[in-house]
């Protein structure tokens, strides 16, 4: 897969049984982010009311080209009365992973989100079995931060997560260092 084409986009209305998969086919979740049944039509009235665009929270499409391959996610967390950063996350359909979407589309959300907001925080968790992730997060310049442990209950039972972290200055630094 080619992933020089991949991009992200706002969530369209066609573009929502794409992201409903992941509630209602254990396979498209599976295996770190099947956590039981949802309501499916979350997706559906989130969209109508605010395109799944708000000043707290984001989903955009992870495409290439026409092809739909998942979707990435970021929520407002708040650390202070007066500051907060981003938790991002990503679910790509299983024919899209492990040919280096996830990489790129998180590397474009970080610097979308770094060029669109004022944070100087991104984190992103993932389980601690989740080796690809994790090695995709790195890729994009994430710092392993430490391991959560018992943090997600899944599949009967309580998992350990892993927390990375990427700081605007990370950003230009590695750009400085590009330019050197």
């Amino acid at each position: 897969m080619n992933i020089e084409h991949v991009t992200l986009r706002p969530v369209a209305e066609d573009d929502l049984p794409v992201i409903e998969r992941f509630l209602t086919e254990p396979q498209s979740s599976a295996p770190f982010q099947w956590f039981g049944w949802w309501d499916p039509r979350r997706w559906r009235r989130q969209w109508a009311e605010n395109g799944l665009l708000t000043d707290d929270a984001g989903q955009l499409m992870v495409v290439r080209d026409d092809e739909r391959l998942g979707f990435v996610s970021w929520r407002k967390i708040a650390a202070t009365r007066t500051t907060h950063y981003w938790n991002m996350g990503i679910a790509l359909l299983p024919e899209a992973r492990g040919k280096g979407v996830g990489t790129e589309a998180q590397r474009q959300l970080v610097r979308y989100l770094f060029a669109h907001t004022n944070v100087v925080r991104i984190e992103a968790d993932t389980d601690s079995e989740n080796i690809a992730e994790q090695r995709a997060l790195e890729k994009v310049g994430f710092t392993r931060e430490g391991v959560l442990r018992s943090v997600v209950f899944r599949d009967g039972r309580w998992r350990d997560g892993v927390r990375y972290s990427i700081l605007r200055d990370d950003i230009d630094a590695d750009a400085d260092a590009s330019r050197g």
